[in-house]
């Protein structure tokens, strides 16, 4: 590429204002994140045709995680909305709040995961508890983004000269965790009440 071409280029990327520029992004990470979980629940609607397949029965912290998520998701979005409307404090208290909602999340899944372990479900042994401990960390480690990427909302809120500079990081934030919600209801409805016989039954196959 010449010089003129990289100028070019490098000239439109320039007009590309910022914040259409990370959403763009962020619409690509949900679209690679559907995507890869997508892949996990067929492979584990696949492997539920083993004979060595046995159901587990998910712990009752499972729902708990599930609300917290519900919580992170609606205080973000408040947030959002009050940065929006050039309410400072309140952004801040939302965003705060959703920062530690998420930490109690993961908090709970250790717990769900201890739980588990105390009653003898192990990630080896059984596919189906595999699948659980591995689809949760995956959706952990995504939540841990998640964070990073609050952090990193926080920071510019915190030294915005004016807050609806920066609103549009708070509801990109928000966009995530929404998704992030998202995956775990599917998640959670895929590990707790999918079973070999319901699949059976969708694909025909019963």
């Amino acid at each position: 590429m010449n010089t003129t071409a990289m100028s070019l280029v490098s000239d439109r990327a320039a007009e590309v204002p910022r914040p259409q520029a990370l959403g763009l992004g962020v619409w690509v990470m949900i679209g690679v994140g559907s995507a890869l979980f997508g892949l996990f629940l067929a492979a584990y609607v696949m492997r539920m045709d083993g004979g060595d397949w046995a159901p587990v029965a998910l712990p009752w912290q499972v729902g708990l995680s599930t609300a917290l998520l519900v919580l992170v998701s609606l205080v973000l979005q408040r947030a959002s909305g009050a940065a929006a409307a050039g309410r400072r404090a309140a952004a801040r208290a939302a965003l705060g709040a959703g920062g530690w909602l998420a930490l109690a999340f993961l908090a709970t899944q250790a717990w769900a995961w201890t739980a588990l372990r105390s009653a003898a479900v192990m990630p080896v042994g059984n596919p189906a508890a595999s699948f659980f401990y591995l689809l949760t960390a995956m959706h952990a480690l995504h939540v841990l983004g998640g964070l990073v990427g609050w952090g990193v909302a926080l920071r510019g809120l915190t030294h915005a000269a004016q807050v609806q500079e920066v609103a549009w990081r708070l509801g990109l934030c928000a966009r995530y965790w929404h998704f992030l919600l998202a995956v775990w209801i599917v998640l959670v409805a895929a590990l707790g009440w999918l079973t070999p016989e319901l699949v059976a039954y969708l694909c025909g196959t019963a």
